[in-house]
């Protein structure tokens, strides 16, 4: 197939890969001009395949999200079925097995969010297994093949055709061996037996009879991985081992659990392999090897500010608080990106206007480089569109610097704790006028919230009318009519106090 052009529009470049179902193309997008992958489905393929096909397409387009793959288009041309989805440039997981203790927890952190945001819009995957994810170059988690997805809802049990089990044995959890009803917790089974394979180098059942791996599924307990390999930290077992308890009941209630633990592992491993401090850093208490947990310890704060007095007031003042510590300072946006991998901070305050590079320069580069550091704008420009630009390039909060002590040390511990700083103190005049409107009842819904995510995430009009999948002005008619609910005179008004209220989320907003 290659060179030639399904529906006038994907032109089919180059062989990615093949299997018994499908082979998989690199292809360009003529309309939008875009490189794609391009699923092609074999012709002789059964209709069980065929409607898991259609069934992939169907779960897929339901999910938006940076650590799940994109799938853009389904369609037919001539005797060709095909799927159109992201282009991933990575490595599947199998190819990183065994890998290092703090990689194998980043990277179950990142499984951990893309399941509890699938697990929230309705679906249950099924088919966790290192296949089925990829690592990209910029070490991002990539979770695909929805084709086994169920909805949380309704008959969940696994489905069956021709006398085979649906899924890989390797990696299902106890219910799904036994054929009985599924809620999200068998996804984190699954992931548990990836990440067992991940840190050990081994299946924790294993055997040459499918039979025989699933009567171990479901009465035999795993060997902790620590009896493999004593080097596997003490944490990243518990974590395992707790996700691989037979009981639904038993394991982590959600996806969203598993991956907080396993980012405090992350953050402890960090934590023992940091480099010894430098002329820069003013940490008074270094982080060494102890057992401290992530949870006891100081957050450790970086100030990035082209004025020595504000930054040297700034970490006085700080370092007086318990349970704050100033580590590291810096003057201008390429100093504090250096600073930030030698120190490892929890949290980054950032000025937007720096000599060089400045703030809203730099934040983006953080955000994709330092996916666990929090960033907190500390600024004493108030304009909205640069409220937006830094929500939009990854900040997690934004205050001003005539803020209040009080509120400067309320809004470092809330971002610390991942949540969104906007509007304490004098940061409350950031939006002029919401705080006077009652935005305790939720007046919005889901298409609503859609829309304003995409508004803040700074799309066009024609931009979110085609990632919506509509026409322009049916779109436009729903905005008008959503800004109008919220009592507020612009789109950016409704976006940011759509943001203020919770009612859509900085997570998704930073996903485009």
């Amino acid at each position: 197939m290659i060179g030639e052009t399904l529906n006038n529009r994907y032109k089919i470049e180059k062989l990615i890969g093949e299997g018994a179902t499908a082979i998989v193309y690199q292809g360009i997008d003529l309309r939008l001009q875009r490189d794609v992958a391009v699923k092609v489905l074999l012709p002789h393929v059964n209709q069980t395949t065929r409607r898991r096909f259609e069934r992939e397409a169907h779960a897929a387009a339901r999910l938006n999200h940076p650590n799940i793959m994109a799938i853009y288009d389904i369609g037919q041309d001539k005797n060709y079925e095909y799927l159109v989805v992201e282009l991933i440039q990575g490595r599947p997981l199998y190819e990183l097995i065994p890998a290092q203790a703090k990689l194998v927890a980043d990277i179950g952190h990142q499984i951990c969010v893309a399941l509890n945001y699938a697990h929230q819009v309705g679906l249950i995957h099924r088919d966790i297994k290192p296949a089925n994810i990829y690592l990209t170059q910029d070490h991002q988690v990539k979770l695909m093949d929805f084709g086994l997805a169920i909805p949380k809802q309704g008959d969940a049990k696994r489905l069956t055709a021709d006398g085979t089990i649906i899924g890989t044995p390797a990696y299902l959890s106890p219910e799904q061996a036994q054929g009985l009803p599924l809620d999200p917790r068998t996804d984190i089974y699954s992931t548990g037996i990836v990440l067992y394979e991940m840190v050990t180098g081994l299946l924790p059942f294993d055997a040459d009879d499918i039979g025989t791996i699933l009567l171990h599924q479901v009465r035999k307990a795993a060997t902790p991985p620590r009896q493999h390999n004593p080097d596997i930290p003490e944490a990243l077992d518990r974590v395992i081992m707790r996700a691989l308890e037979k009981k639904p009941q038993d394991r982590f209630l959600t996806a969203r659990e598993m991956g907080e633990a396993l980012l405090n592992v992350s953050r402890e491993e960090a934590a023992l392999t940091e480099p010894p401090p430098t002329s820069q850093i003013l940490a008074s208490t270094p982080i060494t090897k102890t057992s401290e947990s992530a949870a006891n310890r100081p957050i450790r704060i970086v100030l990035a500010d082209d004025h020595a007095l504000t930054r040297q007031s700034l970490a006085y003042f700080l370092d007086d608080i318990d349970g704050l510590s100033v580590v590291g300072q810096a003057e201008n946006g390429e100093k504090v990106f250096g600073l930030i991998g030698e120190v490892q901070p929890d949290v980054v305050l950032l000025d937007l206007n720096m000599p060089g590079t400045n703030g809203l320069v730099i934040l983006p580069k953080i955000r994709s480089s330092y996916a666990a550091v929090k960033v907190l704008i500390l600024t004493g420009r108030e304009e909205k569109s640069l409220i937006m630009r830094a929500l939009r390039a990854g900040a997690h909060g934004y205050v001003l610097k005539t803020s209040s002590e009080d509120d400067l040390e309320r809004a470092v511990r809330d971002v610390a704790q991942g949540r969104l700083v906007l509007g304490y103190g004098v940061a409350e005049r950031l939006v002029d006028g919401l705080m006077d409107k009652d935005i305790s009842e939720d007046v919005l819904d889901a298409m609503d919230k859609d829309i304003l995510t995409l508004v803040a995430a700074g799309m066009d009009d024609d931009e979110i009318a085609h990632q919506l999948g509509m026409p322009e002005d049916e779109m436009m008619t729903l905005l008008m009519k959503a800004i109008d609910r919220l009592g507020v005179t612009s789109r950016t008004d409704a976006a940011l106090m759509a943001l203020r209220a919770g009612w859509i989320r900085l997570d998704d907003v930073q996903r485009f």
